[in-house]
């Protein structure tokens, strides 16, 4: 038994019943904020005691739910979307991050992302700072660096690189490669210089060795002998071979000695050492030269008492080492009489065992004299004025020690002598105190005065001298050609 029916109309297929379907997910529509409220009843709501007594009609095909649009990534948090971003151009006053139709959202962030990137930050043209502009000015040590140095003027291109190279950087100037050119050719310009510099000294020292080292030959010649091997009396002719110099002396190594007898260019008076002033090393070519000239002087005189006896065209020769002979051990001058271009015959020795009394003591008193006279300084009064001084005053004891022999001596004087060794004897003594006025002279000019007027009053007497010797019987320089044995 069924329930009676009710009286209401049964809805058509065409209506469904609000349960029948599934409610849809209702999303928020930005576009529609003005939506209906959410408490209004349903419309044709079915009463709930209502049986529906035929074949339900199949649900309807649920509609698909709609796609909520992407959330906006650059929103503000609380999920209300924000109104298009306005134009960041519009007029002052308006803000253009505020939502289209309404106020920003409280605590809401400000805009971030590159959106928030100034045009300007990635621009590379930073505002409110200039560029400096390449230095145009070119330093002015450094162009005349390279000037100098192109003209080989090198100490100057050396100067003038160095000064610009400090320069530039402090000033901000260009012109470093030019002044890095200048101090290279002033480093080598002084490289150059230097090596010349060695090059011309070590060829000073060869040349000055070669003239120092006496020419030795290979091979001794046969029968000759060193000349430092010669003693007093012997007589020599040169070996030949010798090295003739522009000074006029000669470098001599090997000799033959020969009877004085015999024909002969040489003779040997005696050896003087030379003192070691300087210590072991060779003094030099010019101080051992002018030690052995005065060194030789007195012993030529002793040698020679009678020196004008000795003939025409024979000079007094001084035989002194070379470097090498010193490195050797010799250190004595040979000191000799020579003549370069004739022979001759007999010694010019003076035999005092066959002198008389008066030619001795004459000889002997003249070789006082004689040997200071001979010691005279070789150069000008106004260039040596301390050596003429001294001289002058040995000059003043010789003339005194003359005159003092003379008169005092015992020696029996010929009869036609004795007038004239008066007249020698007073014109020493004018002599000396000539010579003592010289060697007091306050400047050259009074020094060379003096000097002259004591050599022209010996030389005033100089006839007395040509009588006392012819007196004597002693040589007057009248010479033959060879020596009288």
């Amino acid at each position: 038994m069924s329930k009676p029916e009710s009286d209401a109309p049964v809805p058509g297929p065409e209506a469904v019943a609000p349960e029948a379907t599934a409610p849809e997910a209702t999303v928020p529509d930005a576009a529609a904020p003005h939506a209906a409220p959410a408490d209004t009843p349903p419309v044709d709501a079915a009463p709930a005691d209502r049986v529906e007594l035929t074949k339900p009609a199949a649900p309807a095909e649920p509609p698909a739910p709609a796609t909520a649009p992407a959330a906006d990534p650059w929103a503000a948090p609380g999920g209300t979307t924000p109104a298009p971003a306005a134009d960041p151009w519009a007029a002052p006053g308006a803000d253009p991050w505020a939502a289209a139709g309404g106020p920003v959202p409280p605590g809401a962030p400000p805009a971030s992302g590159w959106a928030a990137v100034t045009p300007g930050a990635i621009s590379g043209f930073q505002p409110g700072y200039a560029y400096l502009a390449t230095p145009e000015v070119t330093n002015g040590f450094s162009v005349a660096a390279l000037v100098t140095g192109l003209l080989c003027m090198w100490p100057l291109s050396l100067a003038f690189g160095i000064v610009a190279l400090v320069q530039i950087p402090k000033r901000n100037e260009r012109g470093r490669g030019m002044a890095v050119t200048g101090v290279v050719f002033g480093v080598l310009g002084a490289l150059v210089s230097l090596i010349a510099f060695i090059g011309l000294l070590a060829a000073g020292v060869d040349e000055s060795t070669r003239a120092d080292r006496p020419a030795r030959s290979p091979k001794a010649p046969a029968g000759s002998v060193l000349w430092s091997s010669l003693k007093s009396g012997d007589c020599y002719n040169p070996a030949g071979g010798a090295d003739g110099r522009e000074d006029g002396d000669q470098t001599v190594l090997w000799v033959f000695k020969a009877p004085c007898a015999l024909p002969h260019h040489g003779e040997v008076a005696g050896t003087a050492r030379i003192p070691e002033s300087g210590g072991l090393a060779y003094p030099g070519e010019s101080r051992v030269r002018e030690s052995a000239a005065a060194l030789c002087g007195p012993v030529l005189a002793d040698y020679a008492l009678d020196y004008w006896a000795v003939p025409d065209g024979v000079d007094e020769v001084y035989l002194f080492p070379g470097r090498a002979n010193w490195k050797s051990g010799e250190r004595y001058a040979t000191c000799a009489f020579e003549d370069r271009d004739a022979e001759h015959l007999g010694s010019v020795r003076t035999d005092r065992g066959k002198l008389s009394q008066a030619q001795l003591a004459y000889l002997e008193a003249a070789l006082v004299y004689n040997k200071v006279s001979w010691s005279e300084p070789d150069a000008e009064v106004a260039d040596a004025r301390p050596e003429f001084t001294t001289w002058a005053g040995r000059m003043a004891d010789a003339s005194r020690k003359e005159a003092e022999q003379l008169s005092g001596s015992t020696a029996a004087w010929p009869e036609g002598a004795k007038p004239k060794v008066a007249e020698l004897v007073a014109a020493q003594r004018a002599a000396a105190t000539a010579w003592d006025a010289a060697a007091k002279a306050v400047d050259a000019t009074a020094l060379e005065r003096e000097i002259r007027r004591a050599k022209s009053l010996v030389a005033k007497e100089a006839n007395s001298t040509v009588e006392i010797r012819r007196e004597l019987g002693l040589s007057t320089g009248e010479q033959v050609g060879e020596i009288r044995v």
